[in-house]
C-alpha cells in the first residue's frame, strides 16, 4: 500500500451518533492523538460547540498549520455547500444547518463534507482495495488494470459509494450510491437495508431460532454462534448471514451492472465475511430466466471472490494470450475474460474514511 508524500495536514472527524472522534492526517497517516467528545445530537448548540472544541484541540496538536478540514457526516445533506439537513440520529439538526461554512469561518480554512460511504470507497480506491488488486495483476504480468470501484458498508445501515476513474462520483444531489434504497430481494416490499444491516442479521436469527428480537445478540456474537464457538442456534446464525449475503449480492449486482468495476465491502458486519461472501458472489453470478425458459447471466462479467485463494488466482490469471494484428507481424496481449473482483476492505472502514477525507480535501485544493 503506497502512501502519498504530500505533507499538507488535514483535520478530520469520525462523526457517530453518540461520539465525535477528531484527528489530523498528513501523508494519509494520522499525526495527532484522537480527541473524542460527545455528539449531543439532540442539542444543536452543544453539538456545534463540541465540533469547534474538537477541531480546536486537534489544531493545537498539529505539527504544522492544517490546510483544510474534511470529514464524513450523515445525510441528508447538500455536501458541496456544506449544509446538513434533517438527520435521524442527530435530531438537533433541523431545517438546514450550514456546518461547513460555520467551520470555515471559525478556523479560516476550507471545509469539505461528504457521505461516509463515499469517503470509504474513495480511501479504498486511493490506498486500499483498488491498488491491492492492480498490484496483484501487475505482479502476475497481466495487462488488465481496474479504474472503477464500487463499495458498500454493512453496519447500522447499508451505505454505498462510487469512484469512477479515480474521481469520487456523488451525483447532482449528493445522493449517488444510495444502495440502501434498492429493493430487498427477499422482501420486495421493503428496501435492501432491511436485509443488509445489523438489524437484518438479528431479525433473521430471531425468526429462525424462534426467539424474541430483543434477546438476539449483536452480529459479532452471532458469528461465533455460527462457528460453534458460542452457545446458540448454529443453523439459525448461519442462515442469517447467508441471507445477508444474498440480499447484498442482489443489490450489488444491480449497481455493478451500471458501474462495471471492482467491489469492496466494509462496515461493522464485514468481519463476518466468511459466512456471507460466498452467497454474495453466488448471487452476482446468478442467472435470469427468459420467457422461453432459457437462462442467461445477470452480469456479463464473471464475479470472483478475491478472499478465496483459488478464485483470486483465477481472477489474476484471466485468459491472457497473444494475438496477431491482421496484415502485420505485430502481436499484442489480449485478455478476453470480462471480470470483476469482490473483496473486503484492505484499510479498515474508519481508516479508509479518514484517508478518503484527507485525499478529497487535497484534490479539491489542487483543483482550485
Amino acid at each position: 500500500m503506497s502512501k502519498t508524500p504530500d505533507q499538507r495536514i488535514v483535520m478530520t472527524l469520525d462523526a457517530g451518533g453518540t461520539n465525535f472522534r477528531f484527528t489530523a492526517m498528513r501523508g494519509l497517516q494520522p499525526v495527532t492523538e484522537t480527541v473524542t467528545l460527545p455528539a449531543n445530537g439532540d442539542d444543536l448548540d452543544r453539538c456545534l460547540a463540541n465540533l469547534v472544541e474538537g477541531f480546536t484541540r486537534i489544531k493545537k496538536q498539529c505539527p504544522a498549520p492544517p490546510v483544510a478540514i474534511s470529514f464524513a457526516f450523515p445525510a441528508p445533506a447538500d455536501y458541496p455547500n456544506g449544509v446538513i439537513g434533517d438527520l435521524g440520529n442527530l435530531p438537533g439538526f433541523r431545517g438546514g444547518v450550514a456546518l461547513g461554512p460555520m467551520l470555515e469561518h471559525q478556523f479560516g480554512i476550507p471545509t469539505f463534507i461528504n457521505n461516509d460511504g463515499d469517503l470509504f470507497v474513495y480511501g479504498e480506491a486511493i490506498a486500499g482495495f483498488l491498488p491491492y488488486v492492480n498490484g496483484l495483476l501487475e505482479k502476475a504480468g497481466s495487462p488488465r488494470r481496474f479504474k472503477n470501484l464500487f463499495g458498500v458498508t454493512l453496519g447500522t445501515g447499508f451505505g454505498g459509494g462510487i469512484v469512477r476513474d479515480g474521481q469520487l462520483f456523488i451525483g447532482d444531489n449528493s445522493m449517488a450510491g444510495e444502495i440502501w434504497l434498492l429493493r430487498n430481494k427477499l422482501a420486495p416490499q421493503t428496501n435492501a437495508e432491511e436485509g443488509a444491516s445489523i438489524r437484518a442479521v438479528r431479525r433473521t436469527y430471531a425468526e429462525q431460532a424462534g426467539v424474541p428480537f430483543d434477546q438476539v445478540p449483536e452480529p459479532k456474537v452471532l458469528f461465533d454462534i455460527a462457528q460453534g464457538k458460542a452457545p446458540g442456534n448454529q443453523a439459525a446464525a448461519r442462515e442469517a448471514f447467508r441471507r445477508l449475503g444474498e440480499v447484498v449480492g442482489d443489490a450489488m449486482a444491480q449497481a455493478l451492472t451500471l458501474i462495471d468495476g471492482l467491489a469492496v465491502i466494509g462496515g461493522g458486519v464485514s468481519g463476518s465475511w466468511p459466512l456471507f461472501l460466498p452467497a454474495l458472489v453466488d448471487e452476482l453470478n446468478g442467472t435470469y430466466i427468459a420467457p422461453n425458459g432459457t437462462r442467461f447471466r445477470r452480469l456479463v462479467q464473471v464475479a470472483f471472490n478475491l478472499e478465496d485463494p483459488a478464485q483470486r488466482e483465477q481472477f489474476v490469471r484471466g485468459q491472457t494470450r497473444e494475438i496477431t494484428v491482421p496484415g502485420t507481424n505485430r502481436k499484442l496481449r489480449y485478455d478476453p475474460l470480462a471480470r470483476i473482483g469482490v473483496g473486503m476492505s484492505r484499510l479498515g472502514t474508519s481508516e479508509a474514511v479518514a484517508i478518503g477525507a484527507c485525499a478529497f480535501a487535497l484534490q479539491k485544493l489542487d483543483s482550485k
